[in-house]
C-alpha cells in the first residue's frame, strides 16, 4: 500500500515536545523555527511518498546484484538517488561551510524517519554517509575535510563504515586489517572487511571508506586501532577522480531482508596495498569511530520507528477492509471488518502507541542534541549532552526491538495473508529484523547503558532524568481525566521500578557483574518503557490543553487515548521487569555452559 508520512504527529512532537521555536532562538539556528520545519517536512514527505516509497517492494523483489566486482543497485534507485542529492537532502543537517543547510537535528531526524519508512534499503546509503561526515568533522585534518566533506555533504560521493572482519564481529580488539606507513605520509591498507553496507554500488561517482586498521607495530587490543580514509577512487590535487584504489568488492550477502541494500565483502591490498589517509592520530581510531557509531546508533533507532510506522499503516488499512466474523458484542448483524474485533484493536493500539511514543522520545533526544551543541549557556549544554548520551542506547535498543514487535504484530493482524509475500506485511518484518543487530546488538546497547551511562556516574544522570519524569507526574495529578489518572499511576510505578534497578546496577555491577548484566537488556527495556511513557504523558498534557482551546479535536483525542492505552498495556509491565532484574540474575546463570 502507499506510504503516507505522519506529518501531523511529527510536527506535533517537534513543536510541543522538542520545542523547535526555542531551538531556533539559539545561535546558528535562527532560521529553523516551526514554519521552516513545516515547510521542510512537507516537501520531504512529498519526495518520499512519490519517489522513494514506490521502489520499496520492487527493490525487495529485484535486489542489488554483484557481477565481477561491480554492484548494480535495484531498478529505479539511481534516478531516485539523483533526485535525493539534487534536492539537497543529504546535507540537510550538516554545516553550511561544507555545503550543507545547517538545519537542526530535530528537523533532520524527522526527515530521516520519513526516508526510512519510505524505503529502508535505500535510506541506508545516506545514513552511512552521514556517519562518515560526522567522523571527518570531528577528527579529520583540514586537508581531508577540504577534499572529502563537500562531496559527501552533497551526496556526490557516499561514505561507509568498515569495522567488522570475519574473526572480529563486535569484538574490535580482534581487528587484523593492517596499515603500513609510506614516505609521503599516506598508508597502505591490507585486509578483509565484511558486512559493509553500500560498500560497492552504482549510485555515486566515489565511495569513501572509513576503515579501522592497525598501523604496523601498534599495540594489541583496542588501544592499537587507527582510522583511515580509503577512497574507492583516489582524488587528484584538483579534486578530480584519479586511479582506482586497491579495494575490491569480492561478493555481496544474500539476506533475510533489506535485500536492495548491498552488503559487501571488501578486500583491501590485493595489488600492493590500498592507499589510505590517517584520520586524527594513530591508535585513536576506535574513539573516532564511535563518533560515527553514536550518530549511526541514533539513526538506526529512528529506522526502527520508521519501519514500525510503515507496518502500522499497512495493518490499519488491512483491518479496515478485511471482513471476517460478526463482532462479539453483536453491534453488527453480519461479518464485519476485523477492526471491529477487540483483539485486533488491541494489536493496532499497541502498534500505534509504541510507534508514536518512540517517535516522541527520538525527537526529544534530537532536541537535546541541538541544545548540547548550540545553547549559549555552558551548563545547559552539559545537561543536554548528558541527557542525549544516556538516551542514545535506549533510542537504539528499545526502538529497534519495538520495530520488530510492531512489524510482527502487523503480520498477525493480516492473519494468514500476512505470511504471504504479496501482501507486503512480511517484508516489513524481514526488513525490521536486522535493526536490533545493526551498529551493536541490543545487548551491546544495554551493556553501554549499565556500564558507561549508569554505573560510571553512580546513577546520577539516571536519577536526574527520573526527577524530570516525576515533575510530569505532578502535572498529571492536577488533571481530572481518566487517561491522566491512569498515566499518573502507571508512570509513577514505572519510575519507582526504574530507580530501584538503577540502585541495583550501581551496587552490584562491579561486585557481581554476572548478576547485573544478566538483566541489562531488561533494564534497557524498562528504561525505554518509562521514557516513552513519559513522552506520551507529556503529549497527553499538551493535547488536553490544546483540546480545551478547540484545536484539532480528533487528533488531540487520539493523542490522549493512545497515551491512556500505553499506560494500561505497556507501562503496566514495568514492575515485573524490575523483579526479573533484581531477583532473577542467578537463574540466568544457573546452568553450566556444557548444559546448552
Amino acid at each position: 500500500m502507499p506510504y503516507h508520512a505522519p506529518l501531523k504527529d511529527l510536527l506535533f512532537d517537534i513543536r510541543h515536545l522538542a520545542g523547535i521555536d526555542d531551538i531556533a532562538r539559539m545561535p546558528g539556528l535562527e532560521e529553523a523555527g516551526f514554519d521552516t520545519a513545516r515547510a521542510v517536512l512537507e516537501e520531504c514527505a512529498r519526495f518520499n511518498e512519490e519517489v522513494v516509497a514506490p521502489l520499496n517492494v520492487s527493490g525487495d523483489r529485484e535486489p542489488a546484484r554483484w557481477d565481477q566486482g561491480q554492484v548494480q543497485t535495484s531498478p529505479g534507485f539511481r534516478e531516485a538517488y539523483r533526485q535525493y542529492t539534487q534536492g539537497g537532502w543529504q546535507g540537510l543537517q550538516h554545516p553550511a561551510e561544507h555545503g550543507g543547510q545547517g538545519l537542526p537535528k530535530t528537523i533532520g531526524a524527522a526527515c530521516a524517519e520519513m526516508l526510512n519508512s519510505a524505503n529502508l534499503s535505500f535510506a541506508l546509503c545516506p545514513l552511512l554517509t552521514d556517519g562518515a561526515v560526522e567522523a571527518l568533522l570531528t577528527a579529520g585534518s583540514d586537508e581531508l575535510q577540504a577534499t572529502y566533506l563537500p562531496r559527501l555533504v552533497s551526496g556526490e560521493w557516499t561514505g561507509t563504515m568498515n569495522l567488522t572482519e570475519p574473526q572480529a564481529g563486535s569484538d574490535l580488539a580482534l581487528v587484523r586489517t593492517r596499515a603500513e606507513p609510506q614516505p609521503d605520509g599516506s598508508y597502505r591498507v591490507f585486509g578483509t572487511k565484511i558486512f559493509i553496507t553500500y560498500g560497492e554500488h552504482d549510485l555515486a561517482a566515489n565511495i569513501v571508506h572509513l576503515v579501522l586498521a592497525r598501523v604496523t607495530g601498534a599495540p594489541e587490543g583496542v588501544k592499537g586501532i587507527s582510522l583511515f580514509v580509503v577512497p574507492k577512487f583516489l582524488v587528484n590535487p584538483d579534486g578530480t577522480l584519479g586511479a582506482r584504489n586497491d579495494v575490491q568488492c569480492v561478493s555481496i550477502e544474500h539476506k533475510l531482508g533489506i535485500k536492495a541494500s548491498p552488503t559487501a565483502v571488501l578486500q583491501y591490498g590485493e595489488q600492493g596495498g590500498a592507499v589510505g589517509y590517517l584520520v586524527g592520530e594513530e591508535n585513536r581510531g576506535l574513539e573516532y569511530m564511535f563518533i560515527m557509531m553514536n550518530a549511526a546508533r541514533y539513526a538506526v533507532g529512528v529506522q526502527g520507528i520508521a519501519i514500525a510506522e510503515r507496518a502500522y499503516q499497512q495493518a490499519a488499512a488491512f483491518a479496515r477492509e478485511r471482513v471476517q466474523s460478526r463482532p462479539v458484542d453483536g453491534s453488527l448483524p453480519a461479518s464485519a471488518p476485523i477492526v471491529h474485533h477487540p483483539d485486533v484493536r488491541r494489536m493496532l493500539m499497541t502498534m500505534r502507541a509504541v510507534t508514536e511514543g518512540c517517535r516522541a522520545l527520538a525527537v526529544v533526544v534530537a532536541g537535546a542534541y541541538d541544545r548540547a551543541h548550540h545553547h549559549p549557556d555552558e551548563q545547559v549544554r552539559r545537561q543536554n549532552q548528558a541527557f542525549h548520551d544516556f538516551l542514545v542506547p535506549i533510542v537504539k535498543g528499545y526502538s529497534t526491538e519495538a520495530g520488530v514487535e510492531v512489524a510482527s504484530l502487523g503480520v498477525q493482524v493480516h492473519g494468514g495473508m500476512g505470511f504471504i509475500e504479496e501482501t507486503g506485511a512480511a517484508q516489513h518484518y524481514r526488513d525490521a529484523r536486522i535493526l536490533p543487530i545493526y551498529e551493536g546488538t541490543t545487548a551491546i546497547q544495554a551493556n553501554d547503558l549499565v556500564g558507561r551511562k549508569t554505573v560510571r556516574d553512580g546513577g546520577q544522570t539516571a536519577r536526574a532524568i527520573a526527577a524530570q519524569v516525576e515533575r510530569t507526574e505532578g502535572e498529571l495529578a492536577r488533571l481530572d481525566l481518566p487517561a491522566a489518572r491512569a498515566m499518573h499511576m502507571r508512570l509513577g510505578a514505572a519510575r519507582q521500578a526504574f530507580l530501584e534497578v538503577v540502585d541495583f546496577m550501581v551496587g552490584r555491577a562491579k561486585a557481581e557483574p554476572n548478576a547485573a548484566y544478566a538483566g541489562s537488556v531488561t533494564y534497557l527495556m524498562l528504561a525505554g518503557q518509562l521514557l516513552v511513557g513519559w513522552q506520551l504523558a507529556r503529549s497527553l498534557l499538551v493535547a488536553q490543553a490544546l483540546l480545551a482551546q478547540g484545536e484539532a479535536a480528533d487528533f488531540m483525542k487520539a493523542k490522549i487515548g493512545t497515551a491512556h492505552f500505553f499506560a494500561d498495556h505497556v507501562l503496566s509491565r514495568a514492575p515485573g521487569l524490575r523483579d526479573s532484574i533484581v531477583e532473577g540474575g542467578d537463574s540466568v546463570m544457573a546452568l553450566p555452559p556444557e548444559a546448552f
